[in-house]
């Protein structure tokens, strides 16, 4: 059995689920998701509870159980917590800037970078050297925080570019200390 998929998921107050026809749908106070799982696997709420189950032990069923519980578990602390990712901006003129719903970056281009909030995603610039991404769909915010990233990813001689906060940037040296 999956150790992770045999785990309920509790559901929190204020926090409200449907399942129809493998779709589970689950409305909190940050707002509402929505999930189409495999039609092999079960989902049932039982109380305040959330019960993921599988038909048989075959691999693929097996991979899909703890999957479907985890994708489902990210969705309750979505509508309820919300997700953020934190990004760092080093280097000489680097910096970032919030104009309205624009994210405008200045990387060392020859122009500015500019990257707009989505519908579920926000953008938020506590200071000129930090970009904070925040949503309640843990991969909407994973995805965009990469896509923010490659703009201008660090690099291993200075450690310049923009990298996650708990990133460790493994620096290399320069041709001019191999010599001596």
């Amino acid at each position: 059995m999956s150790r992770i998929g045999r785990k309920p998921i509790n559901i929190p107050a204020g926090v409200e689920v449907k399942t129809d026809n493998g779709v589970i749908t689950v409305k909190g106070p940050k707002g509402e998701l929505s999930y189409s799982y495999n039609p092999a696997m079960t989902v049932e709420v039982k109380g305040a509870e959330i019960v993921v189950s599988r038909p048989d032990d075959k691999k693929e069923n097996r991979s899909l159980h703890g999957l479907t519980r985890t994708l489902i578990h990210n969705m309750v602390v979505g509508v309820t917590d919300g997700y953020k990712k934190e990004l760092e901006v080093n280097g000489v003129g680097y910096r970032v800037q919030k104009q309205g719903n624009k994210c405008v970056m200045n990387l060392g281009y020859s122009h500015q970078v500019i990257v707009e909030d989505t519908d579920d995603i926000k953008i938020e610039v506590p200071n000129p050297n930090k970009i904070v991404i925040v949503g309640i769909d843990k991969q909407k915010v994973g995805q965009f925080a990469a896509e923010v990233r490659e703009k201008r990813p660090p690099e291993p001689y200075k450690g310049k570019g923009i990298k996650y906060v708990d990133e460790y940037i493994r620096r290399k040296e320069g041709k001019a200390g191999k010599g001596k």
